[in-house]
C-alpha cells in the first residue's frame, strides 16, 4: 500500500493508475479526507461462459450457413 497527496497523484496520474492495478494507493486530501485507488478487476459473468461456443462448434456452423448459400445460388 502507498499513501500519497492528491496533489501527487494529479502530477503523476499515469504512475499512480499503473500501480494501482498491482497495489492499492491510498490519496489523502487534506487532513480528513482519504480515498483509495485500486484496479477493478473484471471478470466473465458464469452465464456469458456457459453462452459461448467453441471454435470447432463455430466453424461448423460457418461451414453449414456456406453450404446453404453456395446451394441456394445453384437454383
Amino acid at each position: 500500500m502507498i499513501v500519497i497527496s492528491s496533489a501527487e497523484l494529479r502530477n503523476n496520474m499515469k504512475k499512480y493508475l499503473d500501480l494501482a492495478k498491482d497495489e492499492t494507493v491510498v490519496i489523502q486530501r487534506g487532513r480528513y479526507e482519504t480515498f483509495v485507488l485500486h484496479a477493478e478487476q473484471r471478470l466473465i459473468p458464469d452465464a456469458d461462459l456457459a453462452r459461448a461456443i467453441t471454435m470447432d462448434e463455430l466453424l461448423v456452423g460457418v461451414k453449414d450457413d456456406l453450404r446453404t448459400m453456395f446451394e441456394r445460388g445453384k437454383k
